[in-house]
């Protein structure tokens, strides 16, 4: 029997999985998505997600569909025992420049449902559940992946371009490719109980509050609909069991909400961790998400970054698929995430710290003090990590906004999987061999540009700046997006 042939298998269909799957797809490779579970996990996990994520969903095509599942998320507070605020970090009901409100709350099989079904709606698309991989060969040009249906016993064995971890924080193939976790220093279990009111409780804030407590920290979640969640810190000692029975964990929830006023959907425990794979890559094998990194959820990024990772990643291997095998522009996709991951990771810990009154108020280099003495954080934007483009560029590694043109559509409509170039000069896109648009065949762009105080920009894919300049010769500078993107092929 013929073993099958994909551009690329995908381990795991959680949010990551689906997004990346959704983003291969869209630019026509054939894709076998590979999942352990039978159905959708149909229980509150993943709770939060930002106006950068939002944006990689409406490439997809899923915003439509999603927005009337969302809450827009308030911001959150830390306070003390006594309840008095430590540090404020808002979240202003305002479109931010990704276009979309700075910060969401959703209920994980919600997201997941929209995903796979826009995955059905392309045919060079294979969804297999009940499959557990067992183990990847890798080849100079290939690997084979074999997994078994864990239903029928049948084993399977199929040939790929390229295999994507997205399998979680216990990884197989992190172990595969045998990536060790450097371990960053934060490690705590906590209990997470998620909530349903029966009645509605004015009492409850609108937003994310952090009990910051040395003996008991403790986080409270404003989720959608009657959904509520709390997140508290067991001791080292404390027995979970113990912990979870009825009665304490009532007596604990007792100061916020009565047994009679809401029922348990959902009670486990986590490890939070800070930890990031040494290694992302081996070969033409990669992992993202959890299988990547882990982070303490105070930020609410876990979910986020492996979307971001996701997004990274589609677009170079489209391109490698397409052009040829490209070693050094996939060598870019660890460089630049995980020094971006690292930050929100850090940023989580120093937060954590606060929580467990270990640390100070000066969570990030974004946490400022106002005129009442008010101390509030502004949200982190770290640019990407090395990679691709001049390390020199001021402006390469930031996000490029989003923009309405053209009665209300959308300027990222006009990414396909490759950069454009966006001028505020007369060129000829033939002569440059790059998708071009300038300020005359699009007058929103002059603004942007004006912004970015450059007279040309080179835009990847994934909406990042991967050059910029003032220079009049664009031969030279779309010379340069060739160099980055498809030199060094085989």
């Amino acid at each position: 029997m013929s073993t099958q042939d994909f551009d690329v298998v995908i381990i795991g269909l959680g949010p990551a999985g689906g997004t990346l799957a959704n983003l291969l797809a869209m630019n026509n490779l054939s894709i076998l998505v590979l999942e352990k579970e039978a159905s959708i996990y149909n229980l509150p996990r993943a709770v939060h997600f930002d106006d950068e994520v939002m944006r990689v969903f409406n490439t997809i095509g899923i915003t439509k569909s999603l927005t009337k599942k969302l809450i827009i998320n308030k911001g959150t507070k830390f306070v003390d025992e006594k309840g008095n605020l430590l540090l404020d970090w808002p979240r202003p009901k305002v479109i931010t420049e990704n276009g979309w409100y700075p910060s969401y709350r959703f209920h994980q099989p919600d997201l997941e449902r929209s995903l796979r079904h826009k995955l059905k709606k392309f045919e060079k698309v294979i969804i297999s559940q009940n499959s557990e991989v067992y183990k990847t060969i890798s080849h100079k040009n290939y690997s084979i992946i074999q997994y078994k249906n864990l239903k029928t016993k049948q084993i399977f064995s199929v040939k790929s371009k390229y295999v994507i971890g997205c399998d979680g924080a216990n990884s197989f193939l992190r172990k595969q490719i045998k990536s060790e976790m450097e371990h960053l220093g934060f490690e705590q279990r906590w209990a997470v109980i998620d909530l349903i009111l029966k009645t509605k409780k004015t009492n409850l804030p609108d937003r994310t509050i952090q009990y910051c407590n040395s003996k008991r920290p403790a986080t409270y979640c404003r989720n959608v609909g009657k959904r509520r969640r709390w997140e508290i810190a067991l001791k080292e000692e404390e027995i979970v069991e113990n912990f979870f029975d009825s009665k304490t964990l009532w007596k604990f929830l007792s100061q916020w909400v009565s047994q009679d006023e809401a029922t348990i959907e959902r009670k486990t425990v986590y490890t939070f961790q800070s930890a990031i794979a040494k290694k992302w890559r081996r070969g033409r094998q990669f992992l993202v998400g959890d299988a990547a990194h882990l982070t303490p959820p105070f930020m609410g990024q876990g979910m986020c970054a492996g979307i971001r990772d996701a997004s990274n990643l589609a677009w170079k291997i489209n391109i490698c698929c397409k052009k040829g095998h490209n070693e050094k522009l996939l060598d870019t996709y660890q460089s630049e995430r995980s020094s971006n991951v690292r930050d929100y990771i850090n940023t989580a810990m120093k937060m954590g710290e606060l929580l467990n009154s270990i640390g100070g108020s000066k969570v990030s280099d974004t946490v400022y003090e106002e005129k009442d003495g008010t101390i509030k954080m502004n949200s982190i934007k770290p640019k990407l990590g090395k990679g691709l483009g001049n390390q020199d560029d001021k402006n390469r590694g930031k996000i490029f906004p989003s923009l309405k043109i053209n009665f209300n559509k959308e300027f990222d409509d006009l990414f396909s999987c490759h950069p454009i170039l966006i001028t505020n000069k007369k060129v000829s896109e033939n002569k440059l061999k790059i998708r071009t648009y300038s300020t005359i065949d699009i007058p929103e762009i002059e603004t942007i540009l004006k912004k970015f105080n450059s007279n040309s920009l080179i835009i990847r894919p994934d909406r990042f700046v991967l050059a910029s300049t003032d220079k009049n010769d664009l031969k030279d500078f779309s010379r340069f997006y060739f160099n980055q993107i498809f030199a060094s092929q085989g």
